[in-house]
């Protein structure tokens, strides 16, 4: 049954996002539902799946699975997350050339570019208060490395990886 419910989870979660970190909300939702983990291990994944090579998704749904339920249960959940992309590439293959240039499809693309900004700030804000606040005190600590972290990523135009790197160091000496 948990097999099951990871797959249809995940399966969910790829239809209703957009990949990337869209999709944290609703893993986290998802997740916190079943009671798999708590809040912070999802933020612990999120942070684990975005340091290793491969998609968000498939990441989170691989880490989450092999948590919850092993082997069988990574395979399920990632299968789960991987057949809507799948499925929409191969129809979308058989249309691209008729998409090509249609108005109507530019016109909703520029709809799902403000909605994807959204769901990101959302999870900013959400991991944000989460990290920053604990027993509803300021982590001055934290503060100080996300500060550091974005001035440093901002003037010098820090790749992910790197900026990943230069707040692992961070985390290190003031965590």
């Amino acid at each position: 049954m948990i097999y099951l419910q990871l797959f249809w989870s995940f399966l969910k979660i790829g239809f209703f996002s957009f990949g990337g970190t869209t999709m944290v909300p609703v893993i986290n939702d998802e997740v916190l539902r079943f009671g798999w983990m708590t809040s912070g291990e999802v933020m612990d994944i999120v942070a684990i799946a975005e340091m290793t090579p491969g998609s968000l998704g498939i990441n989170c749904a691989t880490f989450v699975g092999l948590r919850t339920a092993g082997l069988a249960g990574s395979l399920a959940a990632s299968l789960g997350v991987m057949v809507p992309s799948l499925t929409l590439c191969m129809l979308a293959a058989r249309f691209i050339i008729k998409l090509k240039d249609n108005p109507a499809l530019e016109s909703a693309m520029s709809g799902v570019r403000p909605v994807c900004l959204g769901m990101v700030f959302s999870v900013g804000l959400t991991m944000g208060h989460s990290i920053l606040l604990a027993n509803n005190l300021v982590q001055w600590n934290m503060v100080f490395i996300a500060v550091i972290t974005a001035v440093v990523m901002i003037r010098f135009h820090l790749s992910v990886p790197k900026t990943i790197l230069l707040a692992a160091v961070l985390g290190l000496i003031f965590g």
